[in-house]
């Protein structure tokens, strides 16, 4: 049976309701106290999951805690996750790291001096999807992957936040802080750390529409670049090209495509954790389907469609798995996957894409990191509830 450690959660915003689905899945992870700067919504947060309401600053002194769950905005995340960490906590956050690579190093290093874990979102790419895209790449069925497609692009959040304007700040909006996270951690996940990144980025609208809450139909301005299309090559010399926009109206391309020297895939949503993946050996013949509806974390557990657009019925979102995995690697003394090496390699990969396109310069992404384990489907059982 394995520990249960206390979590308290920082940040009692949008995203939270679906972390405390975690108590449902995973064994050994329990979130028995939430906070927020507006202690308003931390009160509302704490009462209708029965938990403990705290001040930031008593949470962080708590010692029933032993792990801190950041899910403040992005440019709250690095100040959240340095107090944890100086308070001699654990954190996991979510995406990104920090909204700038110098205050990622920081943390990283803060973390290791005082041997604390650090892990971050996101933890897609535990899932059954991309474990069943990597399984498939190990086994060298495409062969050596040499190019590849990826593409986010949506209208924005605007149509179903109530509080859209981060996403469109200067430091910390656009559509790469936002979704690149998940992008880049699967194609790392499945290719290795990147090499260097060039492209270009554009605003198409000068100002959005708030279409939902207490202040629906106000305007207010954009201001960052809200449109990157990049080309990222990987030390093993794969270049893939991506899209990553918040002006698209609709689409039908695929998520992201590989392909490689004996064929292609068809990789699964990097933003959720089930799907099928597809292959094709033969340039006239038919796509095979790899199902993942079995695997542990690919099951289908969304039972109605949410407030997020890509959260219906034929989805499987486990977030918080990688939290889960942390806790069973501090256990077990081994490294987390979704860890601080590798969480700071995608924060270089973002802020040097970003350098890249808005100067139509080619960068190299200084950092490196391990290309994370698989995670077995063994592995995964250790961790859920029966």
């Amino acid at each position: 049976m394995n520990k249960v450690y206390n979590v308290g959660l920082i940040g009692c915003g949008h995203i939270a309701e679906t972390y405390f689905r975690i108590h449902k899945y995973f064994n050994n992870v329990q979130i028995i106290k939430c906070a927020d700067i507006n202690e308003i919504i931390a009160k509302k947060c704490a009462k209708k999951y029965n938990i403990e309401f705290s001040s930031v600053s008593d949470l962080l002194k708590d010692p029933s805690i032993d792990i801190i769950l950041n899910l403040t905005i992005p440019k709250a995340h690095y100040e959240v996750s340095k107090k944890s960490l100086l308070a001699k906590k654990h954190v996991y956050a979510e995406k990104p790291m920090a909204i700038n690579y110098k205050d990622g190093k920081e943390l990283l290093k803060l973390s290791k001096k005082n041997k604390l874990y650090i892990g971050n979102a996101p933890d897609t790419f535990l899932g059954g999807g991309l474990q069943k895209c990597r399984a498939l790449l190990d086994r060298k069925i495409i062969g050596k992957v040499n190019l590849g497609n990826a593409i986010f692009a949506f209208p924005g959040v605007q149509s179903y936040h109530p509080n859209p304007e981060p996403w469109f700040a200067k430091k910390e909006g656009g559509p790469i802080i936002d979704m690149g996270p998940y992008f880049f951690t699967a194609l790392v996940h499945l290719l290795g750390p990147a090499k260097k990144v060039y492209g270009q980025s554009m605003k198409v609208f000068n100002k959005r529409v708030i279409g939902i809450g207490k202040r629906k139909g106000k305007k207010f301005k954009v201001l960052c670049p809200t449109t990157y299309l990049a080309h990222l090559e990987f030390q093993n010399k794969a270049v893939i090209q991506i899209t990553l926009s918040f002006d698209v109206i609709s689409h039908q391309r695929n998520h992201i495509e590989l392909y490689g020297s004996k064929g292609s895939m068809i990789a699964t949503d990097p933003n959720m954790f089930g799907g099928s993946v597809y292959i094709n050996t033969n340039p006239v013949g038919a796509w095979t389907e790899y199902k993942t509806n079995k695997m542990h974390l690919g099951k289908i557990n969304i039972k109605s469609q949410s407030v997020r657009l890509n959260e219906s019925p034929t989805n499987a979102n486990y977030r918080g798995a990688g939290l889960a995995e942390m806790i069973y690697a501090i256990e077990n003394k081994i490294e987390n996957r979704c860890n601080g090496n590798l969480a700071l390699h995608i924060l270089d990969i973002i802020e040097t894409t970003m350098k890249a396109c808005n100067s139509n310069k080619v960068l190299k992404i200084n950092s490196t990191c391990k290309k994370p384990r698989p995670f077995t489907e063994k592995e995964i059982k250790r961790i859920l509830k029966n």
